[in-house]
């Protein structure tokens, strides 16, 4: 195989979008989406003289998952590795004054979305010849301990760690690799309001240090490279002196 195949979820900014460009500069064919078309393109421009295509896509939607990997099989013919990516919180507000609608949206994108995206690669990967890739899902350090006030993010969260352990278990008969990268505090656009101070532990407000997404990218780009016998099940790579070692 000449080129490797990757789709990236939530390509249309911030972690998604720098992974996607980092992938595609390490010589990967590229399928970007996410439901903001125009920010999808300017992910394409951004990565100028590279094999890199938008593919609008709301992965909590059964349908939407499906046709963006019709999409990258009618394209390339196989694909190597899935970046589930995509992702969203609930507003920080006191748990019993959440709707049961912003907590379901929650689940839609992070847990049914990760969960829709991940069958229809193992599907793709288990059929391919030669068979198997890597699926690599964002956990973030909120798989193991939460802000106040994140009870959905949180939530989820959790759960994509245990579904990071199912696919890899059940993956290793078709060389389908599973891996977990949580992320800290990456310099995002929805990281921005760390900069004015975000809620404690202990409902203090305070200012966070945060890191270039740059290294999240490089981190993704890593463990995609890495051959079908080798794992990292979790990676965590995060702010040094962010409030996340230690006791809150």
């Amino acid at each position: 195989m000449s080129q490797r195949i990757a789709i990236v979820t939530g390509a249309g900014s911030g972690i998604g979008r720098a992974s996607a460009l980092g992938l595609a500069k390490a010589g990967y064919a590229v399928a970007v989406a996410g439901r903001r078309k125009d920010e999808l393109e300017k992910t394409v421009a951004m990565a100028a003289g590279a094999t890199v295509i938008a593919v609008p896509t709301d992965v909590s939607d059964e349908n939407s998952v499906a046709a963006l990997f019709q999409t990258v099989k009618e394209r390339f013919g196989r694909l190597d590795v899935l970046f589930n990516n995509a992702g969203m919180g609930a507003p920080a507000i006191p748990m019993d004054q959440l709707s049961v609608a912003q907590w379901k949206q929650v689940v839609d994108v992070n847990l049914t979305g990760s969960f829709l995206c991940a069958r229809a690669a193992m599907a793709m990967m288990r059929a391919q010849d030669p068979k198997g890739g890597r699926i690599i899902n964002n956990g973030s350090i909120s798989a193991y301990a939460p802000r106040p006030y994140s009870a959905p993010y949180t939530a989820t969260k959790h759960a994509v760690l245990g579904l990071t352990k199912a696919i890899s278990l059940d993956g290793r008969a078709d060389r389908i690799s599973c891996s977990q990268i949580d992320v800290g505090n990456a310099a995002t656009e929805m990281t921005e309001r760390m900069t004015n101070g975000v809620l404690q532990a202990d409902f203090s407000v305070k200012v966070e240090p945060r890191m270039d997404v740059r290294h999240v990218a490089e981190a993704v780009v890593h463990i995609a490279n890495l051959p079908l016998d080798v794992n990292i099940l979790t990676m965590t790579v995060m702010a040094n002196d962010m409030p996340f070692v230690g006791r809150g």
